[in-house]
């Protein structure tokens, strides 16, 4: 027999939410609706506690809780009851009746995970911000602590532990010393609204303060703990933390599900057969045509599909039937660029867009903003969403030296608003990418293709490679670093797919409906075609269950051969 699947409930205090998104507050903690949504985690979200009680969830993980007496309350009985009350920081009221004191630190931690058993495989992860509690000396239960926060440096000292773990009743309390999901996104979106040049890195190559307000200004890093160097001295940031912090995450829940003796299905990333996906994009900047037809040839040698930006005023007619007669996607490339007498502005957004779809005859659903040009932290966002843009790319490096993971991530994500929108997701894919145009004298060379596709396959994302249809005309180190990107790609088990096909697979992914029923049965409707559906396995004997077993999440995890399942038209 299958094991009952666990039902997990998010807590939304709304009420108290709303207080505070009055007064400017972001709640990033509803991140974690994103974070279980993309890794197709079931789960129902409660802003009504009644509702809740009568669900019963097993975890009950919070989104926000509130701070009055009666709040906090209400989690103390729920974990008496037995559930697993989860929080990620917060709570601070609590502290104290638990046998802990809050602490303040101001400055970046990292965490080292390894004392936890959900640790395997996870790197020291950096968290932009930490809300801790240390233990008292004579505490009034018996408290587990695992994992430590270090200051500043990964060898840094020690400034608390990573996670606490108190017995309630007959349940638990488990208590972050990070807020996780609120990491994630200053890690994928920044800190604040870009509105000034980042701090450039002392060893010259990464500039970023030149006066021109883009992505990569809103970098959260650290030049030199965040960075490694290729053999060659290519230095890179090499550790996609906003995805082990996913990682962590769902870990978690899957750890705390197995000691209530439950499973936690979940849908695959990828249908049947893809591990990983590869991308490979194209900003066509002066259009010149006979770059485009040398692009062509290249990838026709290579056997890869990709996607072509394209700016204003973009191809002939007849070159765009090439490209899309080859099987390429047609994108729009947004030139905000003030030297090039660009505006940074929702009329020219939309001006630009439409030539390029009324010469090109293409749909266009995505988006790379032309030098990474971006600023403030929502706005541009809503003018991809009024204009029908599903999907944006301009989140990657400018310079040589931050190439790789600069915002934590390789997975497509949804991005959050802040509060004076009430922290909604906006409907448009971030699909960044890790660098551009190897081996163009300013940049940097082929040995960083290894390692950026060996750390995508860990976590399974998107390995998104970015070449300039001129370069690979005028240069043929970049010619042949394109090549090989590809060919290395291929003999790693990556699957090629367009910015296009990565956004409709995840909006079908996203639009199935994943839930727990009142016995504990697992029920998915509206699969796409090629979904695998997924259950942890725990040692016991688990029926249903086909043998094709992988490694996700940290542990062997066999496909569900009968899964209850309303079929995608």
């Amino acid at each position: 027999m299958v094991r009952k699947s666990a039902k997990i409930g998010l807590w939304f205090n709304k009420q108290s939410a709303e207080y505070l998104w009055g007064h400017g507050q972001n709640l990033f903690q509803l991140y974690l609706e994103e974070v279980l949504g993309h890794a197709g985690i079931p789960y129902a979200r409660f802003d009504n506690a009644e509702s809740l009680e009568a669900y019963a969830p097993d975890l009950i993980v919070v989104l926000h809780a509130g701070e009055k007496e009666e709040d906090l309350k209400r989690l103390e009985q729920w974990a008496s009851r037995g559930a697993t009350v989860i929080s990620y920081g917060g709570l601070n009221r609590m502290a104290g009746r638990l046998g802990c004191r809050r602490v303040v630190i101001r400055d970046a931690v990292y965490a080292d995970l390894s004392g936890l058993r959900l640790a395997e495989g996870i790197p020291v992860l950096r968290a932009v911000s930490s809300d801790p509690w240390t233990v008292i000396e004579e505490p009034v239960m018996p408290i587990q602590a695992d994992g430590v926060l270090r200051r500043l440096r990964k060898n840094g000292a020690e400034a608390a532990k990573a996670v606490l773990k108190f017995p309630l009743g007959e349940g638990r309390l488990i208590r972050w010393n990070v807020d996780i999901p609120a990491n994630i996104v200053m890690l994928q979106q920044g800190s604040g609204p870009v509105v000034q040049d980042g701090i450039p890195a002392t060893d010259g190559t990464g500039a970023v303060d030149e006066g021109i307000l883009k992505a990569d200004d809103g970098c959260e890093l650290d030049w030199d703990e965040d960075r490694l160097v290729t053999e060659t001295g290519m230095p890179y940031f090499n550790i996609p933390y906003a995805d082990w912090w996913r990682e962590a995450i769902v870990r978690q829940l899957m750890e705390e599900a197995d000691d209530l003796g439950l499973a936690l299905p979940f849908l695959d990333y990828w249908p049947e057969g893809v591990n990983q996906v590869a991308m490979i994009s194209h900003d066509s900047d002066f259009n010149i045509e006979e770059a485009g037809r040398t692009t062509l040839k290249v990838l026709k040698e290579s056997g890869a599909r990709s996607t072509w930006c394209m700016i204003e005023p973009g191809y002939s007619a007849s070159l765009y039937e090439e490209i899309q007669a080859a099987g390429h996607e047609l994108a729009f490339h947004y030139n905000a660029l003030e030297q090039e007498d660009g505006i940074w502005s929702a009329e020219e957004f939309s001006r630009q867009l439409n030539v390029i779809r009324s010469t090109s005859g293409a749909e266009i659903v995505s988006n790379k903003n032309h030098y990474t040009r971006f600023e403030g932290w929502g706005e541009f966002y809503e003018w991809c969403e009024q204009n029908g843009i599903e999907a944006d790319q301009s989140r990657g490096p400018s310079k040589k030296g931050n190439v790789g993971f600069p915002f934590g991530t390789c997975h497509p994500y949804y991005p959050i608003a802040q509060s004076d929108d009430r922290n909604r997701f906006y409907r448009v894919l971030q699909i960044g990418f890790l660098t551009q145009d190897l081996e163009h004298p300013t940049l940097s060379d082929v040995s960083v293709i290894a390692p950026f596709l060996e750390k995508v396959a860990e976590v399974r994302g998107v390995a998104h490679f970015l070449f300039h249809q001129q370069h690979i005309h005028n240069l043929e180190q970049v010619r042949n670093a394109l090549s090989l990107a590809i060919e290395t790609a291929k003999r790693l088990g990556y699957t090629f797919w367009t910015c296009e096909e990565i956004t409709r697979w995840e909006q079908a992914r996203r639009a199935a409906v994943l839930r727990i029923d009142a016995d504990g049965t697992f029920i998915a409707e509206n699969l796409p075609q090629g979904a695998v559906v997924r259950l942890p396995l725990n040692g016991e004997n688990n029926g249903q269950l086909r043998m094709n077993m992988e490694t996700r999440f940290g542990r062997p995890c066999a496909e569900m051969a009968s899964v209850v399942n309303t079929a995608a038209e």
